[in-house]
């Protein structure tokens, strides 16, 4: 599962790197009652070690572990963090802390967008993101805040109750997440790309107004609602690659895409969370 879209990176642990994908064959050693053991679609590349050989595990260090995970999503995070604390407290609501916060969510854009691309994690580009956004988010909430007092608070509780949800239900097992269930998923949330893409479109000609779609009304609340449960959606995957890559013994280093792409769909979420949550106010 890749794309070149930094929203929809879920690039995972590539088969260069030995791990085939979303269920793919576990290597020697994984538990066989893993319901997600399975893939028709895939092979594994540690098993291919000739006609009859037995798939053998690869070596044991340098491998991705849960902790390598936890850290450095941690510091990922935290990146942003502190980019958007930074920004809060030095920017005050002005024209110029707003042209600071539209270019720094360009230059975050595109740190995404060469990563996406890139065959093998960079650390430097992950954390140059994480904190080009921190910036922008950090004006964003001010922003929201000056207006609607208290919003970015209550949408990180909202962003923290979206993300633990979604982990208890994947834990669960009331998700799967297979080829499948992805590559409808993506479909969907590419459509749904369009579609805002091409109301702005409408919004900047004037052809729609108050924002079309994304307005502070009841359809902006479901446009918004919507958005969230794609949000809920990415972490599915993130999880299960993350779940996966540990399984499969992906190299360390590729604890920092699992950051990435845990960053990424937070982001996600965390902002239309704050829209979520200014509409609700508008509407008292």
């Amino acid at each position: 599962m890749r794309s070149s879209n930094p929203v929809f990176s879920r690039r995972g642990f590539s088969r260069d790197n030995g791990y085939a994908g979303f269920n793919t064959a576990p290597q020697a050693g994984y538990a066989q009652g893993n319901p997600h053991a399975q893939n028709p679609y895939a092979q594994n590349p540690y098993a291919q070690q000739g006609v009859g050989a037995p798939p053998q595990a690869p070596a044991t260090t340098d491998r991705m572990t849960m902790d390598d995970v936890v850290v450095r999503s941690a510091i990922t995070l935290g990146t942003v963090a502190v980019g958007a604390v930074l920004a809060w407290v030095l920017l005050p609501v002005s024209g110029t802390s707003y042209g600071l916060a539209i270019g720094s969510a360009l230059i975050a854009f595109v740190l995404a967008m060469v990563q996406s691309f890139k065959r093998t994690p960079s650390p430097a580009l992950i954390l140059g993101y994480a904190a080009f956004e921190g910036v922008f988010l950090g004006v964003l909430s001010e922003m929201y805040n000056s207006r609607w007092s208290g919003a970015p608070f209550q949408a990180v509780l909202g962003t923290m109750a979206v993300s633990g949800a979604t982990l208890l239900i994947y834990k669960a097992g009331w998700i799967r997440v297979t080829a499948r269930y992805a590559r409808i998923g993506l479909a969907i949330a590419m459509a749904f790309l369009v579609v805002m893409a091409v109301n702005l479109l409408l919004v900047a000609f004037g052809v729609a107004e108050d924002g079309g779609l994304r307005s502070f009304g009841p359809l902006g609340a479901l446009v918004g609602i919507i958005a969230i449960v794609l949000g809920a959606f990415f972490l599915t995957l993130d999880f299960k690659q993350i779940e996966d890559g540990i399984a499969y013994g992906a190299p360390r280093n590729e604890a920092w895409l699992a950051a990435f792409g845990l960053t990424l769909t937070l982001v996600w979420i965390y902002v239309e969370m704050l829209r979520l949550v200014a509409i609700f106010s508008s509407n008292d």
